[in-house]
């Protein structure tokens, strides 16, 4: 059995949805069994072409910048109003509240926006990281030096999920992950497109993430003199989050995929093209998952036909033959946080769906 340290994953990761109603002010409340004070929160509406949002604690309130695209930072206080106890404060802006459209959120838990900080040292940026050891996730802000340099992160493991961004310029996002190529410090992949993985040793510095630091090379996406970055740094915790591949087969008999939990969310992405896809236990709420977002796109939620996904109580079943998702002799990325462990610390199994 696969036993973990965080018998209730909805207290650092939890997916909520609401409908939009066009007030100001409005607290929306997270419904999972523990209370979750968000520090990451990527917001979607689901029925119309507005973009994504990402939001953090770091950087306060109301500043954000959008996964599908490449702008700079936004500052618009009519977004996000507030990390709140167990859930968020969001005011009237369309985009996450127009009225009666169906909005998704996906939030993490860091360490309150309480940050450690440092100082440049040679070509080592300055900045600080938040972050929450118990569930593999920090959040990192640095300012570059435009030469190769190390990061703190705060983690205490090696992170195998990176996803950073310019906040200052118009530049796309950068992706590690360590399963993207056979090194994995020598390539990125783009959160705003539907890109393959691409190699640049300017972006990593072809240097492997450690259980303290992570590189950046010289290049704008990661590391330009004198501009802001963000970067949401993870690290698998057994029983509650994996990031690995699979290779598909583009049969309805597909892989299936052991994270050792029953799948809340996973994010996946085919490393020869084609979009991401987000699916989750919220929006799809038995099996065969079918109800789309994509990352790299501000489209509206797409309904895939077959299902894509079944979720299973220690894993999941891929069920097309969509190539988007299960591409034959092709490596897909993924990402995955837990509903429940396939078994508790105490030996307690999770159930199917």
């Amino acid at each position: 059995m696969a036993y973990t340290t965080i018998d209730d994953p909805s207290a650092h990761f939890q997916t909520t949805i609401w409908t939009g109603n066009a007030t100001d002010d409005r607290s929306i409340t997270n419904s999972g069994n523990s209370d979750l004070q968000p520090d990451f929160v990527w917001i979607k509406s689901r029925e119309t072409t507005n973009d994504q949002l990402l939001f953090d604690s770091t950087r306060g309130t109301g500043k954000y910048s959008r996964a599908n695209d490449t702008d700079a930072e936004t500052t618009n206080a009519d977004t996000l109003q507030g990390f709140e106890s167990d859930g968020i404060e969001i005011g009237a802006d369309s985009r996450l509240n127009t009225n009666n459209d169906p909005v998704v959120s996906w939030q993490w838990k860091a360490n309150g926006g309480t940050r450690t900080t440092n100082t440049e040292s040679g070509n080592n940026p300055a900045g600080g990281y938040q972050a929450n050891t118990t569930a593999g996730f920090s959040i990192v802000d640095y300012t570059g030096t435009g030469a190769a340099g190390t990061m703190a992160h705060g983690l205490g493991a090696v992170p195998t999920f990176m996803i950073v961004k310019n906040r200052d310029a118009t530049t796309d996002w950068a992706v590690y992950h360590r399963y993207a190529s056979s090194a994995g410090n020598d390539s990125y992949l783009e959160l705003n497109t539907n890109d393959a993985v691409a190699t640049a040793g300017t972006v990593w510095n072809d240097t492997t993430p450690t259980s303290t630091v992570f590189t950046v090379g010289s290049n704008t996406k990661t590391n330009t003199d004198g501009e802001k970055y963000i970067a949401y740094v993870f690290t698998p915790i057994q029983g509650y989050s994996r990031f690995g591949s699979y290779t598909g087969n583009a049969n309805v008999d597909g892989p299936f995929v052991y994270t050792g939990f029953k799948p809340s969310l996973v994010i996946q992405k085919d490393t020869t093209g084609n979009n991401w896809a987000i699916f989750d236990s919220a929006r799809d709420t038995y099996n065969g998952m079918d109800k789309r977002l994509q990352p790299s796109s501000n489209a509206a939620e797409s309904t895939e036909s077959p299902a894509c996904y079944d979720f299973l109580s220690n894993g999941f079943k891929l069920r097309t033959t969509d190539g988007q998702f299960n591409k034959n002799a092709t490596t897909h990325i993924y990402m995955a946080f837990a509903e429940h462990p396939f078994a508790s610390s105490e030996g307690v199994p999770a159930t199917a769906r």
